[in-house]
């Protein structure tokens, strides 16, 4: 039998590796939600989702209260089924980052239990496009870096056959250190910017324009998520491409960027817009587009879903899972290999979630 027999919700607080900073927040604390469905032949699927410092318990009380009590009795192959059920009940918080972080807590353990069920990896389940994808860095381009040391990350992702690494900006003298990292790196690496929703759109054109010699791969959130039709004059005023997704929480809102030609590169989050099924709407939905899907954060999971589409364009290499996981991403040439194992492939310590465990 497939049917939900037990649901249960927690919450671990995962110790953030290093100093992450950029141009409007300090990334401090990684509140991880987890989801577990036990089903009445014995199968489990685990699925999570994450906050960077608050509302952790927000999530939990949602999924207790109103979503995991919907899912007794549910048939968990049915997987769209009881995503569309979920939502529906909670139209009147929907379309928000507390509902989707929720949703994505059961969905991603759905598609955990989906894809044991099936004996096949992430990758291959939802869609099986390609065995790797190129990874770039962003660990070596936070905010309160010096430009030396943005240099030598950048330098050392090259070195390690990396595509490119991101530099985060909000400072004065952005244009000296970008350019810093461009002559450390030559023309064919490829180097990223992440304004996170810092700009007018004023200043936003204005830096462009100053930063269009260096041939940036992209430039990230340059304004607040909200602003879509900031974001179109932007792109039609410069050649670098505009790239938003982490802080949109619906396919309709990435409807509404690719539609009015406001997005060259999407980055969906699996826990923002609500989980695994949704994400893969987002990526064909860029498809039809023409459009690239370099998706946020969550590499542990993500390398699975950009190797199943075929506009998967790169992996963000952000490590956040190593306290509570007994084995890292797996890198080859430059490219991140998504697990073969059944399942989101991700390898649970579950002594170490015990032990951060906080409700």
């Amino acid at each position: 039998m497939t049917v939900v027999t037990h649901a249960e919700a927690f919450l671990v607080d995962v110790e953030v590796e290093r100093t992450r900073t950029d141009a409007v927040q300090a990334f401090t604390s990684q509140e991880t939600v987890f989801v577990e469905l036990t089903t009445a032949d014995g199968n489990t699927g685990l699925g999570y989702s994450y906050t960077i410092g608050t509302g952790g318990s927000s999530v939990v009380a949602l999924l207790r209260d109103h979503l995991l009590p919907r899912l007794a009795g549910r048939d968990s192959r049915l997987v769209e089924g009881l995503w569309r059920d979920l939502f529906a009940s909670t139209r009147a918080t929907t379309v928000g980052a507390i509902t989707s972080l929720a949703l994505a807590a059961v969905d991603t353990a759905l598609w955990d239990l989906k894809c044991r069920r099936a004996g096949e990896p992430l990758w291959r389940v939802a869609g099986g496009f390609r065995p790797r994808v190129p990874l770039y860095d962003t660990e070596g381009g936070w905010l309160h870096l010096s430009t030396e040391e943005l240099v030598a990350g950048a330098k050392a992702a090259a070195a390690a056959g990396w595509g490119g690494a991101k530099v985060k900006i909000g400072k004065p003298d952005d244009l000296e250190r970008l350019t810093a990292v461009r002559a450390a790196v030559g023309p064919r690496f490829d180097v990223m910017v992440d304004a996170n929703q810092s700009m007018t759109a004023a200043e936003a054109v204005r830096r462009a324009a100053a930063f269009a010699p260096l041939d940036l791969c992209w430039l990230e959130e340059p304004l607040p998520a909200d602003d879509v039709s900031g974001h179109a004059r932007l792109a039609a005023a410069t050649a670098i491409p505009v790239a938003v997704g982490e802080s949109l929480y619906s396919v309709a809102q990435f409807r509404d960027y690719l539609h009015r030609g406001a997005a060259a590169i999407v980055q969906p989050d699996v826990a923002r817009v609500g989980g695994i099924t949704p994400w893969l709407k987002v990526a064909h939905l860029a498809e039809a587009f023409n459009v690239d899907v370099c998706p946020h954060f969550l590499m542990e999971l993500h390398v699975s879903l950009a190797a199943a589409v075929p506009n998967g364009r790169y992996v963000e290499h952000i490590p956040q899972l190593r306290a509570i996981t007994r084995t890292e991403l797996t890198v080859e040439n430059g490219h991140a290999v998504p697990p073969g194992t059944p399942g989101l492939g991700i390898d649970w310590d579950r002594d170490a979630m015990d032990d951060r465990r906080t409700s």
